[in-house]
């Protein structure tokens, strides 16, 4: 009986079983709201739909045509990359925009098939096609995994094991990816078919083939890619100043699609045999949905990370650097969710995978779209053409597919300053950047993103094993204990972050997000009032997610504006380029939000730390130096306390204001 009761003493008063319990108490009460909440932020139309503009209609309509007109070559064009029928690149095209219009955070991103992507997945479609399986089959066993990978990604809200791929690594992979992909379609602007391989292997059968090169092809081709350049060149000359030339500029891959493909008709329809390659589209509409083939999916389940990684954080990455550009917050859980639900069910129409794309993306933004509302256009459109446009579409030369591919990924090749920048700031994220770069040049893109993140991982387990740590002098202990002991008061307008590990590619994302995350929960923005009309900000997520957690808070007045933020890197020894990107791009948000008034301020930077944001082109300051100050300066002290005498809004001090501080 007295070994019952120690037990049942043991179990009530067990630390971690009490916590258990009240966790699980705080859950269960918390269950029925929070997963209403859950539910509405999957369908982000819900929110903003109410709110929508009659007037913002006609912007939607002219920008959902637009993608939809500039989304028919890419899709034939990305669908040559991988391998495919070009028809299921158009196949591919039509359900992402669709499904977006109600699962999208971002009103200017544009999804569908990507060449990144499209690369992948033709190393895997070379691969298995020789057991006889079909290419599209394939692709669309790629794509089926690539959806269930991101739809649990952002079910469990793991994207943040995207983070350890590190900027450099995935520069150095795109940059790469853009130069096979160029490589591999010269023996198509040449006429002389499709080759497939890493770049010295093509190059050698490219130049092996030269003698039974079709001149007529690479006459249609190399003139197909000098009318895209022109094109591209006047619209970044002139196409501020003419909308006529900007419109011309953004639609130059269907300007020479329509050209070569009527030159094509004139010159080959009356031939039985067509003077040089074309596509010889057919369609009759979309194809009867069916389940992948089970037995596909067993054998790309290992090689769908690889096209996964590429696409979500090609997609992410666009969606938040538009998002920071047009004032509005990108959900990243549920852009991870939409990727998996868009490639989940395109799949069941035979269609690669699919991911968010710059080029397009940016033609929709300047276009002036004001929602996703405007995937429905472009879903439209794509529907009319694998309905209507078959016959024409018989016709487009394979050179001409391939003068767009080439002039459509020449932009994504990095260019040389962008490594030497990776140079200068620091040589372990060179390295990695170059073994990305290499292994995806002369091998192929898993093995180069693979070594890249695995030498990346590596490192950060040698450094952490044989790290250094640091004593503080009684001086440094004494100004930080009398400024918590409320010696110094802390002002309304400013916030204080504490550092107290090293800041690098796995955490910066989610320190420099949840920097800003605190300081809109805890201060109101300071922006000029037309940088808050409606017209800009047509999201209202981001606005309800502050307000449950200003509620959560219990702040119920209308917080002061920011004035100062105050970072405390004192316990930091390392930073790496992603982290100076980060914090680059906080610079920027912080600016945004307050209007340009709030002074960043920095505190305790270790002489390597603060080599690292000299060399990536930050402004230090310290107090009392002659320096010319400009708004890119950021101010550097020795303790919070020096900090936080300077106010950037000296009317907002408040001796008897508490300390107000967060840990990150």
């Amino acid at each position: 009986m007295k070994y019952l009761d120690k037990i049942k003493s043991e179990v009530k008063n067990d630390e971690n079983l009490i916590h258990a319990r009240q966790y699980t108490r705080q859950g269960i009460r918390a269950l029925p709201s929070a997963a209403g909440q859950y539910v509405i932020d999957k369908a982000p139309i819900v929110q903003w739909l109410p709110r929508y503009n009659p007037r913002w209609l006609i912007d939607d309509i002219i920008a959902g045509i637009t993608l939809g007109v500039l989304l028919v070559p890419q899709g034939l064009s990305y669908a040559k990359i991988a391998n495919i029928p070009v028809q299921f690149g158009l196949m591919a095209s039509w359900l992402p925009a669709l499904i977006y219009t109600f699962m999208g955070t971002s009103k200017d991103l544009s999804t569908g098939p990507t060449s990144i992507v499209s690369l992948i997945t033709a190393e895997v479609v070379q691969d298995l096609q020789k057991e006889g399986f079909a290419p599209q089959a394939i692709a669309a066993a790629v794509a089926f995994m690539i959806g269930i990978y991101a739809f649990g990604l952002g079910m469990l809200k793991l994207g943040f094991l995207l983070d350890f791929v590190s900027a450099p690594v995935l520069s150095g992979f795109i940059s790469a990816a853009a130069i096979t992909i160029a490589v591999g379609q010269l023996g198509n602007l040449l006429g002389e078919g499709s080759v497939s391989g890493n770049v010295p292997m093509v190059t050698a059968e490219i130049i092996a083939k030269l003698p039974k090169a079709n001149i007529i092809a690479a006459a249609i081709g190399f003139s197909g890619l000098i009318l895209l350049f022109l094109l591209q060149f006047a619209g970044k000359k002139w196409g501020s100043k003419s909308k006529v030339i900007w419109f011309l500029s953004i639609g130059r891959a269907a300007i020479a699609l329509i050209l070569f493909t009527s030159i094509s008709f004139a010159v080959n329809k009356p031939r039985k045999d067509p003077l040089f390659s074309i596509v010889m589209f057919k369609s009759s509409g979309i194809v009867k949905p069916k389940l992948v083939n089970l037995e596909l999916v067993k054998k790309v389940a290992g090689r769908s990370i690889a096209p996964l990684i590429a696409a979500a954080l090609e997609h992410i990455s666009i969606g938040k650097a538009f998002a920071s550009k047009n004032g509005y917050v990108l959900d990243e859980s549920q852009e991870l969710t939409y990727l998996g639900v868009t490639n989940f069910f395109n799949s069941f129409f035979s269609a690669l995978g699919v991911g968010g794309a710059m080029s397009r993306t940016a033609v929709n933004s300047q276009s002036g779209v004001k929602s996703p509302l405007s995937g429905i256009l472009t879903s439209g459109i794509i529907i009319l053409s694998l309905y209507k446009l078959s016959p024409v579409l018989f016709w487009i030369p394979n050179a001409t597919l391939a003068a767009i591919i080439i002039a459509a990924v020449f932009p994504l090749i990095g260019p040389i300053s962008l490594f030497y920048g990776f140079w200068k700031t620091s040589f372990i994220d060179f390295v990695a950047s170059q073994l990305s770069f290499t292994f995806t040049l002369l091998v192929n893109t898993e093995t180069g993103i693979g070594i890249a993140v695995a030498f990346n991982i590596a490192y950060v387990l040698l450094r952490n094993a044989f790290s250094k740590s640091s004593v503080l002098s009684e001086d440094d202990l004494a100004r930080l204990y009398s400024w918590e002991a409320g010696v110094f008061a802390m002002p309304k307008d400013a916030k204080v972050f504490r550092f107290h590990s090293a800041i690098f590619f796995p955490n910066a994302r989610r320190l420099t997000t949840r920097i800003m995350d605190t300081i809109r929960i805890w201060h109101s923005q300071d922006a000029p009032e037309d940088k808050r009309s409606s017209d800009r900000v047509w999201s209202v997520a981001g606005e309800k997610r502050i307000a449950r957690l200003r509620q959560k808070a219990a702040i119920s007045y209308d917080p002061p504006c920011i004035g100062q933020v105050v970072l405390d890197f004192s316990e930091v020894n390392y930073i790496d380029t992603t982290a100076l990107l980060a914090f680059e791009e906080l610079r920027a948000e912080l600016r945004k939000f307050s209007g340009g008034q709030a002074q960043l301020k920095f505190v305790g930077l270790k002489d390597c730390v603060r080599s690292r944001f000299s060399r990536r082109g930050f402004q230090l300051v310290d107090i009392g130096a002659d320096f010319f100050v400009t708004d890119d300066c950021v101010f550097v002290y020795d303790s919070i306390s020096d900090a936080l005498k300077i106010s950037s809004r000296p009317s907002s001090m408040n001796k008897e204001a508490d300390v107000s501080s967060m840990e990150v």
